[in-house]
């Protein structure tokens, strides 16, 4: 794997052609493979015999894996996405409640009311310098990260130190001692908006878990405290920030795809749901393990080993999404009944904040295109800088002009 990221979909669509299961050396010459098949990763995300835990990762408990290895945090952070059965179910029930369809209902006016302020603050950015703003920076980070924060109760004094560290975390060209402070600063972060909670609780997430955790110091200790807030605030924010991203870019790219829309031939859903099979937001996710030797579309991957789930690759399967699985078509889901895209994940571990997610995206889209119906890309989109990350998919800034 290419540790400084970049575009991956010429990359997926030359592995894809060569099978849906495929060996992969990771950072520090792990050994490891990626699904890239759609059909292959469905049946693997959901199989029995598959674990996230770590104590499954075999180059890790033979101690071939360093304090500084960049994709560690994916590996051993305690919360519900390296957990397995009973400790699995226990962690998502803890926060589960706040992402319930009905609860997500209720934050609709929040997101509207956040995305319509944002998008008064993209305006006068851009006034500010001759007409072009960063979008990501002033429009699709600061929401999804805005509601995130307003759920965990993280102050906004804190959420910027925390999308910077959260970047270093996902990075996977980083060198070691980079990645151990940044793993190091990321839990004092999270520790010390914990103890503020524990000592002055609010109406948030974090301060309901800290009393779970005190009304029973069995249920969820420190570790799985801090894991979870980093799993929730991590993900909470970055995975729509990519997806809002990704989808500017798709529309702007494809103008008369945003023209169907406006004709009512598709809906902003269905521009959401196109982005995610399209342009994943997240491309490779680390890591899941076989507790077995298993045997996946003809090839073996062996016990223990590290696991990508290849989202931009299956993404773009032509055995699953037919021969023009590369065009961006918001109207596929209407018009060919399209299988829906696993990018949220699919089993047990799918994506607890998928319809947060799906609001805020679909708010903002409908919301900034309303607003600004001429919006266009600043720069040819060959000329965004990508990534350094093979685990995270976007472009480091999107430079708009919001009006012509």
């Amino acid at each position: 794997m290419d540790p400084s990221g970049g575009c991956p979909h010429a990359d997926n669509a030359r592995l894809l052609a060569r099978g849906a299961v495929c060996p992969v050396v990771l950072p520090g010459e792990i050994e490891g493979m990626a699904v890239l098949g759609h059909e292959a990763l469905r049946e693997f995300l959901a199989h029995p015999e598959v674990a996230k835990g770590a104590s499954h990762f075999t180059a890790l408990r033979e101690g071939r894996v360093g304090a500084g290895w960049p994709l560690l945090t994916f590996a051993t952070v305690r919360g519900m996405t390296t957990a397995d059965g009973d400790d699995h179910r226990r962690l998502r029930s803890l926060v589960s409640r706040a992402f319930t369809t009905r609860r997500v209902e209720e934050l609709r006016p929040r997101v509207e009311e956040l995305t319509e302020a944002l998008l008064d603050d993209l305006d006068r950015a851009a006034a500010d310098a001759e007409g072009i703003a960063d979008l990501r920076r002033h429009f699709a980070l600061p929401l999804p990260m805005g509601v995130i924060g307003e759920l965990f109760g993280v102050g906004a004094e804190y959420r910027e130190r925390l999308h910077h560290l959260s970047n270093q975390v996902v990075a996977t060209d980083i060198g070691p001692e980079q990645a151990v402070a940044a793993n190091r600063e990321l839990v004092d972060v999270l520790g010390e908006i914990a103890a503020a909670k524990a000592e002055r609780p609010g109406d948030d997430l974090t301060s309901a878990l800290i009393a779970a955790r005190e009304e029973d110091g069995d249920r969820l200790g420190r570790p799985e405290l801090i894991g979870t807030l980093v799993l929730m605030i991590i993900a909470g924010h970055e995975t729509t920030l990519n997806l809002i991203t990704n989808a500017v870019r798709a529309l702007c790219g494809h103008r008369e795809q945003l023209a169907l829309v406006r004709q009512g031939a598709a809906d902003w859903g269905d521009v959401v749901e196109e982005t995610l099979r399209w342009d994943a937001p997240v491309s490779y996710f680390p890591f899941r393990y076989p507790v077995r030797d298993l045997t996946l579309d003809g090839t073996v991957i062996p016990q223990g080993t590290p696991v990508l789930a290849g989202y931009s690759a299956a993404g773009r399967d032509p055995a699953t999404h037919g021969p023009d699985a590369d065009r961006f078509d918001v109207t596929r889901p209407r018009r060919t009944g399209a299988v829906r895209s696993l990018s949220l994940g699919h089993g047990a571990h799918y994506c607890l904040g998928a319809p947060l997610a799906r609001l805020e995206a679909t708010t903002a889209l409908e919301r900034l295109f309303t607003r600004f119906p001429d919006l266009e890309l600043a720069v040819p989109e060959a000329g965004l800088a990508r990534h350094s990350s093979f685990v995270g998919n976007s472009v480091r800034a999107l430079p708009v002009r919001p009006r012509p």
